[in-house]
């Protein structure tokens, strides 16, 4: 099996298992959740959907372990890459946007679409934590990366245009052509000059090279403007990202202090979770 056709699977089965969860307890609890909240106790299905019944309270337990295990293990990963050599970095992203909508899903089947005071709060920073997560997964995958998934640096990008400049020019000095707007360092090059891309372009064609060596030397030269299109992006997408991280973080802290509190209270007051 392809790489492409195991990630497809991996995306599919993650989308499949959201969209099942949601749609399973929604058509079991419609009823319940769309009852009155002084009229849920009399309800026969308050037992269980119940924000204390067995499969509401399970749902917020269960839902809550997701979301620290999808945050804390991602950022483990990350932090040590120790589990790069099994899996992406980027692969495991998807599973920690996966396990952080399946979470706060199950969240809000527990609080039967009824929360106030400071429950409101927790779950209302849990959606803003989900959305800018969005946002962020957006960001993430505008920054230029390396096959597993670690980001490029500014010298890294550099690196790779300096070769391909020198593959250039040796397929031009081959047969004894050059080109003068290659000089001798990348910075010389004029960053996204579409004048200078052409007139490269248009030395190139002229060059007595051959076939062969023209469009081996168009092909360096297109993967050297996505190269500087990328050294752009990264500048561009490094600033959104740390912006995004004042953003998304707090709201997070947010929701982890009133999760603690709200299952102390819970234990406090008595309430157990057992089928």
């Amino acid at each position: 099996m392809s790489i492409a056709i195991r990630v497809f699977l991996f995306r599919f089965i993650m989308a499949f298992i959201v969209i099942a969860v949601t749609v399973y307890f929604f058509q079991w609890g419609w009823d319940f959740y769309q009852t009155p909240l002084e009229e849920r106790f009399y309800h026969p299905a308050y037992k269980k959907l119940g924000a204390s019944g067995s499969w509401g309270h399970g749902m917020g337990i269960v839902g809550t372990l997701i979301i620290a295990f999808g945050v804390w293990g991602y950022i483990y990963a990350k932090k040590t890459l120790r589990f790069e050599k099994y899996v992406r970095l980027k692969y495991l992203l998807e599973f920690h946007i996966f396990l952080c909508t399946l979470g706060p899903i199950l969240i809000l089947f527990h609080t039967t679409f009824k929360f106030g005071g400071i429950v409101s709060i927790g779950f209302w920073s849990m959606v803003l934590v989900v959305l800018s997560g969005i946002v962020g997964r957006y960001i993430y995958i505008q920054i230029p990366r390396t096959l597993s998934g670690r980001a490029l640096s500014f010298e890294e990008i550099e690196g790779q245009l300096s070769v391909s400049i020198n593959e250039i020019r040796e397929i031009l000095s081959a047969n004894g052509a050059t080109s003068p707007l290659l000089g001798s360092d990348f910075k010389d090059l004029n960053q996204g000059d579409a004048v200078f891309w052409s007139a490269l372009g248009s030395q190139i064609q002229a060059a007595d090279i051959g076939k062969k060596r023209k469009t081996q030397a168009m092909k360096v030269l297109r993967k050297m403007k996505i190269m500087r299109a990328r050294m752009r992006r990264l500048e561009q997408m490094q600033k959104w990202f740390s912006y995004w991280h004042i953003f998304h973080k707090p709201f997070a802290i947010i929701m982890l202090v009133i999760v603690i509190v709200h299952v102390a209270v819970t234990l406090a007051m008595g309430y157990t979770w057992g089928f």
